[in-house]
């Protein structure tokens, strides 16, 4: 298998810059949404993503989003492929759900299945008046009918290859890595 760096830190930092200008734009545009913008990160890498995504917001319209996080273990479709005993994280919405307008932010979108379990949980929480997707990438070969409305990069990749978005949060360096 072949290891390609597709984004390095410098790449990666400039595609979050313009996916927040992006959500900066659209939200300013859209009447009577002033302070009903949140970002929830989905876990794992969607969380450090979206906290970053907030300070870029914030510097921009002097306005922070809320924020949140998703844990969807429970309501993937392959809870039993994926572990005997999965392990639950926290979901953490502190804020009202209802009628505000959700970014939601995920390290790769692939087949749609994270976002479908993810658009499932936080409608369990209310009933937001939009939801959005952010994927900093979008590799395609979907098997859903879901799109990112904002992606920091997209990929043309097979089922075989592997898409890998590390956080400097949590890996120390921020790229994105396609594999095989």
């Amino acid at each position: 298998m072949t290891d390609k760096l597709v984004m390095d830190g410098a790449a990666f930092e400039a595609a979050l810059l313009r996916v927040a200008e992006e959500i900066a734009s659209q939200t300013s545009r859209a009447s009577g949404f002033a302070g009903r913008l949140a970002l929830v990160g989905i876990r794992t890498r969607g969380v450090p993503l979206s906290q970053r995504l907030a300070t870029l917001i914030e510097a921009s319209t002097g306005e922070r989003p809320a924020l949140g996080v998703l844990d969807i273990t429970l309501y993937r479709d392959d809870l039993t492929a994926v572990a005997e005993q999965p392990i639950v994280g926290r979901t953490d919405l502190p804020f009202p759900v209802d009628d505000t307008w959700i970014v939601l932010v995920d390290d790769v979108l692939y087949t749609g299945r994270t976002v479908r379990a993810a658009i499932t949980a936080l409608i369990d929480f209310g009933r937001p008046r939009k939801i959005e997707l952010l994927a900093m990438v979008d590799r395609g070969c979907r098997e859903l009918p879901i799109h990112a409305d904002y992606a920091g990069a997209t990929l043309e990749t097979t089922k075989t290859q592997t898409v890998h978005v590390h956080v400097a949060e949590q890996d120390g360096r921020d790229e994105v890595v396609l594999i095989g």
